[in-house]
Order: C-alpha cells, then structure tokens, then sequence
C-alpha cells in the first residue's frame, strides 16, 4: 500500500471526496508541514502552529496512481490560492503535497510543471517533505459521512464528493 498526504482546504471536505475513488484504501484527517507537537484542531485553527489540514491517503497503486491522486486533488481545489480555499482563510488551509521520498517529490514537481500551463495564475501548492502526520480527533475523522446535513458540508464538501463520481473512468 503507497500513501501520500495532502492539503487542499478543509480536511472535511478533501477526506470525503477522495474515499470515493476507486483504488483508495484509506483518508485520514489530520496534520501536517508545521513545528508544533501533538497540534490539536484549535491549535492550527490559530494558524500558529505552521500545520497544514491534510489527509493521508493509502491507496493501491495498481488501481490509482500517485499521477491520478494529484489530478483529483487540483481538480477539487484551487492550487493558485494562497492560504484560502473557498471561505476558509489562513496557512492552515494552504495547498501542500507532503512527499516521503525522493521518487515522489519528482513525481509531484513534474506534474505541477506540467499543470502550471493550465493556469492563468502561478501554482503555490506547498511541496514539502513530510516530516511527520498528526492524526486529527476521532470528531474530524470521517466528518462529512457523521455529518451529512451539516451546512459547511452541504454547501462544500458535497460538490467535492461529487466530483469524485466518474473520476479515472475516463482511463
């Protein structure tokens, strides 16, 4: 099983839409990129903390690849948007791509060189090495699946989630 941790946003949101894609084993909210030990939701909700929202997705190579993934995720969040993603505002919900080798970290800068001709404005996904993940409380985990009439998520992690439908058919 490979994984890759992620920032685009709120974990909420990120956590929902990648658990539908095929090949996706398993989405862990939690943190990432920053100083502080052990951070707690509040803690990085500060900003202080230097941690990222992330999810940390297991996934089969043989039927998703880390190529796909980063595709997904440009497609469910702006990776020209520093420190913003839709109403959520501040370094913790910045764009990151966390690598934990060198084979990745290549495979990551090549595709976002590929990518920034797409864009009008300049790509500033984070690309960092991971140095450690802190898993988010039990109450951050699978969000969107306890909480599927909450407001935050109607409004923004179910548009997400249904971009997932149909996503690597076109393989």
């Amino acid at each position: 099983m490979n994984t890759v941790v992620l920032g685009g946003g709120c974990f909420w949101c990120t956590e929902a839409a990648f658990k539908e894609l095929d090949g996706v084993k398993e989405v862990t909210s939690g943190y990432a990129g920053g100083h502080t030990e052990n951070p707690t939701y509040r803690e990085v909700c500060t900003g202080d903390t230097g941690h990222a929202e992330v999810i940390k997705v297991e996934y089969d190579e043989e039927k998703i690849g880390l190529r796909k993934l980063l595709e997904f995720l440009f497609r469910i969040h702006d990776p020209t948007t520093e420190d913003r993603q839709g109403p959520d505002i501040g370094s913790q919900y910045r764009s990151i791509i966390l690598f934990d080798s060198e084979e990745q970290k290549q495979a990551v800068e090549e595709f976002i060189e590929e990518k920034s001709p797409e864009y009008k404005e300049k790509i500033v996904t984070e690309v960092k090495k991971l140095e450690k993940f802190w898993p988010a409380e039990e109450k951050h985990q699978d969000y969107f699946e306890k909480n599927p009439n909450d407001a935050y998520c109607t409004m923004h992690a179910g548009p997400k989630v249904e971009k997932a439908k149909g996503f690597g058919d076109e393989r």
